[in-house]
């Protein structure tokens, strides 16, 4: 039986990134000392699983429309629909502890806008809906091409991302926000639909506002705004299931 243990030192296995060996002396019975290799494995293992387990809980693959499309959508949504009625060609999302939200839709194909000049259009159209319409209301920023070998939504003949601003009113209200649309436009002729995801994204809230109410509030788990990361990621999710949804 050994006697008595010595620490000598600990270094990392070649073989594993996991593992921390500790070399350690000890006498035998016959009084030589002999080396051992205790191997432990390591916490960054265990690390690393939780890590990954808390990144797939934080976004979640959902169904849309019934399962025909699905797509990862940022921690922290709340699907709207379960608050009130949403139209059948809509998925809407918002965030629990922001004012940001996320807005599915299905639309009839603009087949007389080609390229980035459609997503342009639909820019427009949504700055009419939010009564942005005016000289200086409404802002295009940028319109740039999102290659197909990085998307999922491998039935989409292109895909375009535009970067602008609208002062927008909240329910009618007299106070307007500056928000920044991220608008992601899939072309699918074929089906003679335009899919357009719209990011918005609050860049100041006026005080007067109702979503003024509640921010910079006591922080609370998975306060953490979405960024334009989250939503390229939705964008490449994005993936259709069952074309029947189309008509």
């Amino acid at each position: 039986m050994f006697a008595r243990w010595q620490y000598l030192s600990s270094h990392y296995f070649a073989e594993s990134d996991y593992s921390l060996v500790l070399l350690f002396t000890s006498a035998n019975k016959n009084g030589n000392f002999v080396a051992l290799r205790v191997v432990f494995l390591f916490c960054l293992k265990c690390l690393q699983k939780l890590s990954s387990s808390r990144m797939q809980n934080a976004t979640m693959v959902r169904p849309l429309f019934g399962g025909a499309l699905s797509a990862t959508i940022p921690h922290s949504a709340k699907d709207i629909s379960e608050l009130r009625e949403i139209p059948d060609n809509q998925e809407v999302f918002a965030h629990d502890h922001t004012d940001q939200s996320i807005i599915v839709e299905l639309l009839e194909l603009q087949s007389h806008v080609q390229n980035g000049d459609a997503a342009r259009y639909h820019f427009e159209d949504v700055a009419g809906s939010n009564k942005a319409s005016a000289p200086g209301t409404s802002e295009v920023r940028a319109v740039v091409a999102l290659p197909k070998s990085d998307l999922s939504l491998e039935e989409c003949s292109s895909a375009f991302l535009l970067t602008g601003t609208q002062c927008v009113a909240k329910f009618n209200e007299e106070a307007k926000n500056t928000v920044t649309i991220y608008l992601g436009l899939f072309r699918l002729p074929q089906f003679s639909t335009d899919v357009l995801v719209t990011f918005n994204d609050p860049l100041s809230i006026s005080p007067s506002s109702s979503s003024a109410v509640g921010i910079g509030g006591e922080q609370q788990e998975n306060t953490e705004p979405w960024t334009l990361q989250d939503f390229q990621h939705l964008l490449q999710s994005l993936r259709l299931h069952d074309p029947g949804v189309f008509g």
